[in-house]
C-alpha cells in the first residue's frame, strides 16, 4: 500500500469515526430528534444552532426522493465515487491532495453508513446570519466540502512544474 493511500485512508477513517460519534451523541445523548433545536451561539447577527434534519437527498437536499430505493441508489453512487477517489489517492502527489481525498472519502462513507442505518443522513449543524440559514450539515459534509475546496485550490495554485507526468 502506498504511503499516500495509507495516510489518506487513515485520515478518512478518523473523520468517519468522529462523524459517527457526533451523530450518536446528537441522537442518543442530546436526543435532538425529540428536542428539534438547541441554540448554541449567538454573536450579534451570526448564530449557530443544533437543529435536527433527516437529509434524504444529497447536498442541499437535492435528489431527496421519497422512494424506497432512493437512499440505496445514493449510497451505491457515493461508494462508486469513493472507489474512484481511492484510486486517485494511491497516486496523490502532495500532502494536501492526500488529506483532501481522505476527507472526501471518509465523509462520503460516513454518510453512506447513515443511509444504510437510517435511510437518510443525520444533519444537525445550523449556521445562520441576519435571518439567513445556510444548509444544515454534519461533520462528514464539512469534511467533503473542505476536501473539495482543497482539491480545487491545489489545481488552481500549484505550479505546473511541480506536477508529475501521468504514467
Amino acid at each position: 500500500m502506498s504511503r499516500p493511500l495509507r495516510t489518506g485512508v487513515l485520515f478518512g477513517l478518523l473523520l468517519l469515526v468522529a462523524d459517527q460519534l457526533s451523530k450518536w451523541w446528537i441522537l442518543e445523548v442530546v436526543r435532538l430528534e425529540e428536542v428539534r433545536n438547541i441554540p448554541v451561539l449567538m454573536l450579534g447577527p451570526v448564530g449557530l444552532d443544533l437543529t435536527m434534519v433527516w437529509n434524504r437527498g444529497v447536498t442541499f437536499g437535492l435528489f431527496s426522493g421519497q422512494g424506497s430505493w432512493n437512499h440505496l441508489i445514493l449510497a451505491v453512487l457515493a461508494l462508486v465515487v469513493a472507489g474512484f477517489l481511492l484510486r486517485w489517492l494511491a497516486r496523490a502527489e502532495t500532502r494536501l491532495v492526500t488529506y483532501a481525498l481522505g476527507a472526501v472519502i471518509g465523509g462520503a462513507v460516513a454518510n453512506v453508513i447513515d443511509r444504510f442505518r437510517f435511510g437518510a443522513v443525520v444533519d444537525f449543524v445550523d449556521v445562520h446570519a441576519a435571518g439567513w440559514h445556510w444548509y444544515v450539515f454534519n461533520l462528514a459534509d464539512a469534511a467533503i466540502v473542505c476536501g473539495v475546496l482543497a482539491l480545487v485550490a491545489d489545481a488552481l495554485i500549484r505550479p505546473e512544474t511541480q506536477r508529475k507526468e501521468a504514467p
